[in-house]
């Protein structure tokens, strides 16, 4: 079965999720909510959980290099200064068909797990390094109604799982 967008059903993608961390011996815990789709809407999500809470960007640079930005829900991100920091060309964020077709997830699900959809190895993770400090960190297992806690170190290992190495970042904020 599949989605509205023709990805496999909620289901799927998150057990998929739950077998890799099985697979790398990463403890985890979900809950379940409603359906969340912005930093804002997910407030009272945020009161039930410890850790990080967290927001992903899923950017494209002005080359047509491929991003996904993982930090603490709070940070108000400077993307400019970000691109020059990491000697990346102009950020904009990716469009909905681009995210469907490199991670396999679509537009209020994004998630540092989807980097497994990722064959191809196209997108260049990018983790704040203040929220690896924290634990654990919160992320949507692939879909937008359950927010699933796991360590900092098993995130890692689940990035690295996917054949990269993530760039780790202080991420700059606006100010102002």
């Amino acid at each position: 079965m599949t989605d509205a967008n023709g990805l496999p059903d909620p289901e799927v993608r998150e057990a998929a999720v739950y077998a890799r961390f099985e697979s790398l011996g990463v403890a985890w815990k979900t809950v379940s909510h409603r359906p969340v789709f912005t930093v804002e809407d997910s407030a009272d999500v945020y009161a039930i959980l410890s850790g990080a809470h967290t927001k992903n960007l899923f950017l494209k640079d002005a080359k047509g290099g491929v991003w996904l930005v993982c930090l603490r829900a709070d940070i108000r991100l400077d993307l400019k200064a970000l691109s020059k920091q990491l000697r990346a060309p102009r950020f904009s964020f990716g469009s909905a068909d681009l995210l469907i077709a490199t991670l396999g997830i679509a537009p209020g699900a994004v998630n540092p797990f989807a980097l497994m959809n990722d064959s191809d190895g196209k997108v260049t993770a990018v983790l704040d390094k203040g929220m690896l400090a924290m634990s654990p960190v919160n992320f949507h297992p692939m879909r937008n109604d359950r927010t699933c806690a796991i360590s900092a170190e098993g995130l890692l290992a689940f990035v690295r799982s996917t054949g990269r190495e993530p760039v780790v970042a202080v991420m700059p904020e606006k100010v102002g």
